[in-house]
């Protein structure tokens, strides 16, 4: 399995009290509350904790995009990977995503992403997304028009990284009349392309066609969740014709790892529930606008997630499998029990999230390193798929 150090870059200094009287985080929560001062230390120590996944070993790091707020101060994650592919020789470097909709052309993405995979010596995975409601409030865009856009944007970038240029390309969205991408990407026919997702039924059926059969990431999802749109893929793949492969799968999900399953749940529970109750809530119009996904979609989605839209403990979310917290024994057994079960190939470890101290999280982050790591990525599949 390939495990990946996937960071948010969460405004870890809000003052969560000043902030209370305000429904969400989202979108429009005065920009007072945020300090460059103290943004200047976050983003350093954030980029710290990304760098040092090479030496401990991690296969890959991971970022994202998104806007006006202190769930993450990643607006544009290609300044970040620009970054991390100076500093790092190694290790995977996974944009998940930039939200291709959000563009006013996609020949922006189809540019930087073959920068950055030419610059880091062929290592870019690059993740598209449509980018979730808030973001469309962001920018004062349509979001019954989010699809057509995104299927548009993609298949632009992807003709500008595989056809001999100059092109046209005419579109309902996007027009050019020269399409010849200076530089063009290493990795050959393009950079891998995976697709994060909370469960769209079109997002699955999308990123499994045949010629498509893009890697499917789960995101922050009770585990039963998982388990379903997981399975879902491989079903859809099946109904293509072909059979998905592990690395085609792929589940991001919050782990903390202490010296004792006691210690490790006293120190996670302020800041992995700041996270998930305060940082990670928004109203659901924000979340899901009118016309953002089908019905079929927003009753799947509605329902996968009606246990968890109130606050909720560590204790639950640890039940339920939306954290990964304990000891380095219970750590290794808890993922090994769920890739026994989902047979995903790739992890993607959200080791820093809320309030989590830098020392806390650095020492989690060498913990698992020793004494899990090495475990977890030795797990490989006898089989392509889950026995029925």
């Amino acid at each position: 399995m390939k495990v990946i150090l996937f960071h948010l870059m969460s405004y870890a200094d809000l003052d969560f009290e000043a902030t209370k009287a305000y429904e969400t985080v989202w979108v429009n929560l005065p920009n007072k509350f945020f300090d460059p001062v103290k943004g200047h230390a976050l983003y350093h120590r954030y980029m710290d904790e990304l760098e040092s996944a090479e030496p401990l070993g991690f296969d890959g790091v991971a970022v994202n995009e998104h806007h006006q707020t202190a769930y993450g101060l990643m607006p544009s994650p290609i300044v970040i990977a620009a970054a991390l592919a100076r500093s790092t020789k190694r290790v995977k470097i996974a944009i998940l995503g930039n939200a291709l909709p959000l563009r006013s052309h996609p020949m922006t993405i189809a540019e930087e992403h073959a920068m950055l995979d030419v610059i880091s010596g062929g290592r870019l995975i690059s993740g598209f997304v449509r980018g979730i409601g808030a973001e469309y409030h962001t920018f004062g865009l349509n979001p019954t028009i989010s699809h057509e856009r995104f299927h548009e944007a993609h298949d632009l970038i992807v003709q500008a990284w595989t056809r001999p240029g100059p092109f046209a390309f005419t579109g309902k969205h996007y027009n050019s009349e020269y399409v010849n991408l200076w530089p063009k990407p290493l990795q050959q026919p393009h950079p891998p392309i995976w697709v994060p997702s909370q469960g769209s039924r079109e997002t699955i059926e999308w990123a499994a066609q045949a010629e498509h059969r893009y890697t499917y990431l789960q995101t922050f999802s009770p585990l039963k969740v998982v388990q379903r749109y997981l399975q879902s893929y491989r079903d859809t793949a099946q109904g293509y014709g072909y059979e998905a492969s592990d690395d085609q799968l792929g589940w991001a999900v919050p782990v903390y790892v202490a010296d004792t399953d006691e210690q490790a749940v006293r120190e996670a529970k302020v800041p992995f529930e700041l996270f998930r109750n305060r940082l990670l809530k928004m109203p659901f119009e924000m979340l899901l606008p009118p016309g953002y996904t089908s019905r079929e979609s927003l009753k799947g989605m509605m329902a996968a997630k009606a246990a968890i839209t109130q606050d909720l403990t560590i204790e639950f979310a640890m039940e339920n499998g939306m954290i990964i917290c304990g000891s380095p024994d219970t750590v290794r057994e808890q993922i090994t029990s769920y890739w026994n079960t989902m047979r995903f190939g790739n992890l993607l470890t959200m080791m820093h999230f809320g309030t989590l101290s830098q020392e806390l999280t650095k020492r989690s982050m060498e913990l698992f390193a020793a004494k899990v790591l090495p475990a977890v990525q030795a797990l490989r599949a006898e089989h392509k798929t889950v026995p029925a």
